[in-house]
């Protein structure tokens, strides 16, 4: 006999946290914390523009507070973590609930970038990390990297095209994996209606090119001279 009460407190809870609703709505959940941050990541990003000075000045904004700091580093690296786990849960439930595929799989109703999103995922997270290491730490600064001046380390980094060229990628498949995340949290929420399905189908789709274009304008710019 189980130690768990059959309708008890702790297996009513236990049987929730296995349903496939409340990993999609934790992976909402995240996605929506991981989606702010992308928004505000890029936001920040784009003041290179505005030349060193105003790029630096946003690197020392970000270090006035540590505490602050690393409380968001905190909540967005559980945020990954959780987003990940819950991704793997459900692919785990699904493959259990069919252990035997398709002789012949149709993806007529499925989109590109749901099909791509397990392994567009774990891609992902190898950029994120080397992403840190690269501009954040400057450990993976392959030029030298200089304390401070957020500038400098982005253009230097991106001057190399193979760095370039995988950021580039990176930004591509989260394009892609921001369509797809965007959409279904709009069909989480029970938005799914024929008029304005097609509509919120358009909105992902426009906002995920948007923040690819913003995010890959910047390399593309460093290795066509505009920014030096």
């Amino acid at each position: 006999m189980s130690s768990l009460a059959v309708g008890s407190p702790y297996d009513r809870a236990f049987r929730f946290y296995e349903s496939t609703v409340f990993k999609k709505a934790v992976m909402a959940v995240t996605g929506l914390i991981l989606f702010a941050f992308v928004i505000g990541h890029l936001i920040g990003n784009l003041q290179v523009y505005e030349g060193p000075e105003k790029m630096d000045a946003y690197g020392r904004f970000l270090r006035i507070e540590p505490v602050l700091l690393w409380a968001v580093r905190l909540v967005l690296l559980g945020a990954v973590l959780l987003h990940i786990l819950m991704t793997v849960q459900l692919a785990l439930l699904k493959k259990k609930a069919r252990p035997i595929g398709y002789v012949k799989k149709d993806n007529s109703h499925s989109s590109y970038a749901s099909r791509t999103m397990y392994w567009s995922g774990p891609i992902i997270a190898v950029f994120i990390i080397y992403h840190i290491l690269h501009l954040t730490l400057g450990v993976a600064q392959p030029d030298g990297f200089e304390e401070g001046h957020p500038y400098a380390n982005l253009v230097r980094g991106f001057q190399n095209p193979a760095v370039s060229s995988f950021y580039i990628l990176a930004m591509i498949l989260l394009c892609l994996h921001l369509y797809h995340g965007v959409f279904s949290m709009f069909q989480s929420l029970g938005a799914n209606h024929p008029i304005y399905t097609p509509l919120l189908r358009k909105f992902a789709a426009g906002i995920a090119i948007a923040i690819a274009i913003g995010y890959i304008s910047i390399p593309v710019s460093v290795l066509a001279g505009w920014l030096h």
